[in-house]
């Protein structure tokens, strides 16, 4: 299934986390499919069923016995334990592991609209002093970083907002914004 899934565009995952998402994204899709086919097959057996030849006069009274609703609310069911017992322990799992912050490589984003600035700490491991009041997009200084800040002599800011990650290494990225809430997404770490 997730070698269909990957030919349908899911990205290839590189994180530790990524088979615990691949596995609940194919559960996911195998169960859609379910609904899908379950749904489709009820929907042409009432075309079938309930077609005006068959059936030339409507029925001012409807169904009398309960069976689509015993379905629905079995669907219901069906969904709620789908994420019960898949979803939310693997989401869990991820928001409750959150790496320490002394051992984890940190990593600044800023969100600008149309783009991220990324600020790598530098051989330090301390960030330098940013502030509002900085920001200049004339001299892409686009985070408000303090030049002459002792801490930020050695930090790195991209310009073109690359993201690159070491291998085998924890990291905690702080996400903040200049201006509106963005959506920060690495799909082939699967966040």
């Amino acid at each position: 299934m997730l070698d269909l899934l990957r030919n349908l565009g899911l990205a290839e995952g590189y994180s530790a986390q990524s088979p615990a998402m691949d596995s609940v994204i194919a559960w996911s899709h195998i169960l859609m499919l379910i609904l899908f086919i379950g749904w489709g097959s009820f929907f042409i057996y009432t075309l079938i069923r309930f077609r005006q030849k068959k059936n030339p006069e409507a029925d001012p009274v409807g169904v009398t016995n309960h069976y689509s609703t015993y379905a629905e609310a079995g669907v219901i069911v069906f969904e709620i334990v789908l994420l019960i017992i898949f979803s939310f322990p693997v989401w869990a799992s991820r928001v409750e592991e959150v790496p320490d912050r002394a051992e984890a490589e940190v990593i600044r984003v800023v969100g600008q609209q149309f783009k991220w600035n990324i600020h790598y700490p530098g051989d330090d491991g301390v960030f330098g002093r940013t502030s509002a009041d900085l920001i200049d997009d004339q001299a892409l200084n686009f985070i408000g970083f303090d030049k002459e800040d002792e801490a930020a002599k050695d930090d790195i800011i991209p310009t073109q907002g690359h993201l690159h990650l070491p291998v085998n290494k924890d990291i905690l990225i702080e996400i903040s914004t200049r201006d509106v809430i963005h959506s920060f997404s690495i799909p082939v770490m699967r966040v």
